[in-house]
């Protein structure tokens, strides 16, 4: 599995990290494709379609971040992040010790961005 200074140094993974993809998002695209609206911005149209983006897990102990590659087949967790322990407590601050999988926003979004010396817009 990949570590942070894996993807920084992968341009192309980089560049193809969709920072706006939610998990609720991802399912929608690619899991339901008879729900999609052609209006959006962008639509799936075969398994050659592919999106990367970060997630939250908080199925386990501390909540962990993993960078996942889904297309209509399958989701893969291409790396698997930790997190500071004041970025873990202030996760947990929001939105408590509920298990799921949530997006990446805010102070956890800035923190990757960071790590990853990406600039936000």
């Amino acid at each position: 599995m990949m570590e942070l200074k894996d993807i920084r140094q992968n341009s192309d993974l980089l560049n193809a990290i969709d920072w706006e993809m939610t998990p609720e998002e991802a399912v929608r695209l690619y899991l339901e494709w008879g729900n999609n609206w052609a209006g959006g911005n962008y639509v799936i149209r075969s398994k050659e379609d592919v999106s990367h983006y970060f997630v939250v897990n908080n199925w386990g102990k501390t909540p962990t971040i993993y960078l996942i590659r889904r297309n209509s087949e399958e989701a893969v967790e291409l790396a698997k992040i930790d997190m500071p322990e004041a970025l873990i407590a202030h996760f947990l601050e929001i939105n408590g010790n509920l298990k799921g999988v949530y997006p990446v926003e805010g102070e956890v979004k800035n923190w990757l961005q960071q790590k990853l010396t990406i600039r936000n817009n």
